[in-house]
Order: C-alpha cells, then structure tokens, then sequence
C-alpha cells in the first residue's frame, strides 16, 4: 500500500483533539476520498501527511517509510494541493506551474510541456500570461491544482481541489483526477462535496470530529440505506408549509424539499406527491435510489453539513 496511518492522534495547544485514533490505508492508483464537514479534521490530517505538521502520537507510513521520523520523505513522495490559495503574485499562470515542475525534478522541456498540456486539458488558456494577483479565486484555484500535479509524487494529496471553480471546468478537473490513478499516481482527496465523491473515489473514509465513522466503497457506504429511496419535491411559489407524512425524514432548502422514504412506503409516498401537485401545492417530484449523500447525512447526523446548493435543513412531519 502507497499511505498507511495508523492511530493517529493529533492534540493542539488548549487541548483541541483535532484527529482522535485515525487509522486508514490506500492502495496504489486509487482515489481515496476523505468526506466530513469543515472542521472534522482533514486538513490537519493531510498536513500530517506530507510532513506540515507533526502527530501527538501515531505514525504514517508512504510507500513502507515512516514520515513523523523522516518528513522529508513526504515531501520528495508526495505531491499537494493545500486547501489555502497558493501565493503566486509576480508570475503568470505559466510560469507558477513550469516552476513548480522544475523544483520537482522535471527538465525545462518536460516541465512547459506538461504545463500547457494541463493549461490545455482545464480550458484557462486565456489566463495563460497573466499575472497571479489580477487572476479570479477559481482560476487561481485551478493554477493551484496545476501546481500540485504537473510533476506528480507517488501520491497526490488534493485539498477541497473543486473550491471556487466553475461547472464546466470541475468537470475537466475530475477527469484529470481520475487519469493521474490510471496512470498510477494514488490520489487523497479531501471534500466536503458529497455529490462529486460519490462519482470520483474509489473508495473513502467518513470524518467528523477528528475521527472516522465508516470507511468503505461508495456502494458500501450505502448499504444500510440501499433499500429506500429518495422523494424530492419542489412546492409552489405561495403554498403554506407541507404538512409532510411520518415515515418521511425530510430536509428543506427554500422551496426544494429531500425526503427519506422507506421502500414499502413508496407507493403510499407517491399517491401523497401526486394528490399535492393535484391541488397546486407541489409543482413537481422524482423519485431516485438513494445515495451516498442520504448515508452521509445518516452518518454525521446533521444535514447542514451538505452544500448550500444541497438540502439541508430538517423540517418537521405529522402522522
């Protein structure tokens, strides 16, 4: 295996248990997701990793060597986009990723190859020449990401890499991801976007409060909610407040309403969406399996975790 940790614990200063007995692996050419909410501790995790911060106690092991003993072997092994924008005042997009390439061992040739090939494949060429500091949050983003993985390590540690940027090119971002582990680097990747994961990793570790709850494939992870479905409904611009059945563990954000449904209530929850888009009170409804984001919401046990632009605000139901 390329990372193995193991009971790793990392206490700050005021006794702040950021990691609390961590243990996980990855595999080579794999994408190993850490999912959990802002603050559940996988930053400080990753910045363990690559050597940035040392453990109270534990140890990680890249590729057979222990790096809380020799860090700088983390850092000639792994490659790492931080979660913080990367400072790159005073140089073009250009030049920050042909430099990167050169301080990480590839020639002059290799490294303005391998730039415009991702400048290419992320569709920023327009910014191709301009200076760092006049460049938008998302590009610069994307500069960071091209930084991080122009001359990739034997692991690639890629921290919230979606941040900022837009549809069209996350698209583009995801589909560099998945070739960097088809071409053999492993990849850890830290998200708060359960959407993206469940699409992107291999495999992946649920976090929250400096520990895992469940560790597994996507389909595994959704297991114990495999059996129900999801009902989501959009109301009417002036309808009251749904009055929602029990059997629903239901969220809201705005007029968009999730719901849990058990599957031998599905026929039962159905005729309800219908007789309420009947009346004016709901515009529309689907019916989807449920998804890593239902287990993930099940497993941290609040939904405010998700997106803005995913539900997340528990509504009450009536019998």
């Amino acid at each position: 295996m390329v990372l193995k940790i193991t009971d790793l614990v990392k206490v700050y200063r005021g006794g702040t248990r950021a990691n609390d007995g961590i243990s996980m692996f990855v595999e080579p050419g794999e994408i190993y997701g850490l999912l959990g909410p802002n603050g559940a501790g996988k930053t400080t995790l990753v910045k363990q990793v690559v050597g940035l911060v040392a453990p109270t106690s534990g140890t990680i092991e890249l590729d057979g060597v222990d790096v809380v003993r020799k860090p700088q072997w983390a850092r000639r092994t792994a490659s790492f986009q931080p979660q913080s924008t990367v400072p790159i005042d005073g140089l073009t997009a250009f030049e920050a990723i042909q430099l990167t390439g050169r301080l990480r061992g590839l020639d002059s040739r290799t490294a303005s190859a391998r730039t415009r090939e991702l400048i290419a494949a992320l569709e920023i060429e327009e910014w191709t020449d301009r200076p760092g500091q006049s460049l938008s949050g998302g590009v610069r983003r994307l500069v960071g990401f091209c930084m991080g993985v122009v001359a990739p390590g034997k692991i690639a540690i890629l921290d919230e890499p979606t941040n900022d940027v837009d549809p069209l090119r996350r698209r583009h971002l995801w589909k560099w991801i998945r070739n960097l582990a088809d071409s053999g680097t492993t990849v850890l990747l830290v998200t708060h976007n359960v959407l993206e994961a469940e699409k992107a990793v291999d495999r992946l570790a649920v976090i929250d409060k400096g520990r895992v709850l469940a560790s597994g494939t996507p389909g595994a992870l959704k297991g114990e909610t495999a059996g129900g479905l999801r009902l989501e409904l959009a109301t009417a611009h002036d309808a009251a407040p749904l009055a929602l059945p029990a059997t629903f563990r239901a969220y809201s954000a705005g007029r968009r309403i999730r719901a849990s449904i058990p599957a031998e209530d599905v026929t039962d929850a159905i005729e309800w969406a219908a007789a309420r888009q009947r009346e004016g009170v709901v515009e529309e409804y689907s019916l989807a399996p449920a998804s890593l984001e239902d287990a993930y919401v099940r497993m941290i046990g609040r939904a405010d975790v998700l997106e803005e632009s995913q539900v997340g605000k528990p509504i009450a139901t009536v019998a």
